[in-house]
């Protein structure tokens, strides 16, 4: 039998901590904030999508932008995904920087061949001579009795393509951080937000430039007898099953992965190495999933550290969220489900 080795430590990610005195704004806000004042500070960027403009967008995220910055830089598109990201990879590569919004994730599928097929491949095509700064604000996930073609988590997708990066924030200092560096970047961003969040969480916003940088995983809560790795809105639920958890003598680790691509394997390892279990969270269809290759990354690199298998929670494998409140309840991962496998897997 192999010994493992002694357990390392895992430090808290650098630029994480949030003033004391910061102001509490919802999620919802702290998006909303934060293109008002990138958009006053770099007359390059433009917002497009369906209803962005007069509306506000659908879930008013854009409230207020076409009043202040005119119809030239909040411009309102017909119902045609593919024409708004063929549209904003145009604007990319003549010197603008366009914040693209789609309505749902569901709808992003006419888009996929715009998104996938040339802005996520400018940079190797081109031999690195050109760049494509763009970002597409994308509300995913369920929980909100949207049921079919307005629940899905299929952002596998897109951590599955070489060239995109993929963010989902779970906090409104988070949300801040990493819109404003996804705006900054060079490369294509896929910003998701979970729409149970946008006005159920809420939190400590840092004032001024707040800058969180792709890639880069945050500790969420500090534990030491088992690890769970997730993001969005799942930290949320993962922090309840680990305060759980806690009342019954079990230090659970919570890791917010933030970035789906750049993942931060580092951040991962090490705190699977230090806990020595590892459960994987994510809403998502279990199947080829963000879990699973978080699973496979920690079976690989920390196996020699573990006491028990890898193990994940995820959605069924459906082919959709059920409107029934009873049957979406049913394919929600949930704090209880979490705290299940937590029992497992620590054996209480």
């Amino acid at each position: 039998m192999v010994q493992a080795p002694e357990r390392p430590a895992v430090a808290r990610p650098a630029g994480d901590a949030e003033a004391d005195e910061a102001p509490q704004r919802s999620f919802i806000e702290a998006i909303h904030d934060t293109l008002h004042e990138e958009m006053r500070a770099d007359e390059r960027i433009v917002v497009l999508g369906e209803d962005v403009g007069r509306r506000g967008g659908v879930f008013r995220v854009t409230e207020g932008l076409l009043a202040e910055f005119g119809e030239g830089r909040v411009i309102d598109t017909p119902l045609a995904e593919s024409g708004i990201i063929g549209s904003a990879i145009g604007m990319a590569l003549n010197g603008l920087r366009p914040v693209a919004e789609i309505q749902f994730l569901d709808f992003i599928h006419s888009a996929m061949d715009q998104l996938m097929n040339e802005a996520a491949r400018l940079r190797y095509r081109s031999n690195n001579d050109v760049c494509c700064p763009l970002v597409v604000r994308v509300p995913f996930g369920g929980g909100v009795h949207g049921a079919l073609y307005h629940s899905q988590s299929i952002e596998a997708v897109f951590v599955h393509t070489p060239g995109l990066k993929v963010v989902a924030p779970a906090t409104p200092a988070d949300a801040r951080g990493l819109l404003r560096a996804a705006i900054r970047d060079d490369d294509p961003v896929l910003f998701l937000e979970h729409k149970r969040m946008y006005r159920l969480i809420k939190g400590s916003v840092p004032p001024g430039p707040h800058e969180v940088p792709l890639g880069r995983a945050r500790v969420a809560r500090e534990g030491s007898d088992a690890t769970i790795v997730t993001y969005g809105f799942m930290v949320h639920e993962a922090e309840k099953a680990a305060a759980a958890a806690a009342e019954r003598g079990a230090s659970v680790e919570v890791i917010d992965l933030r970035s789906l691509k750049p993942l931060d394997e580092a951040a991962v390892i090490a705190s699977a190495k230090k806990t020595g279990k590892a459960l994987v969270v994510a809403e998502a269809n279990r199947p080829c999933s963000v879990a699973s290759e978080v699973a496979a990354l920690i079976a690989e690199e920390a196996f020699a550290y573990l006491d028990a298998p890898v193990m994940r929670v995820a959605g069924p494998d459906v082919p959709a969220m059920p409107f029934s409140p009873p049957l979406e309840k049913a394919f929600l991962v949930d704090a209880e489900k979490i705290g299940a496998a937590l029992g497992r897997l620590l054996a209480y």
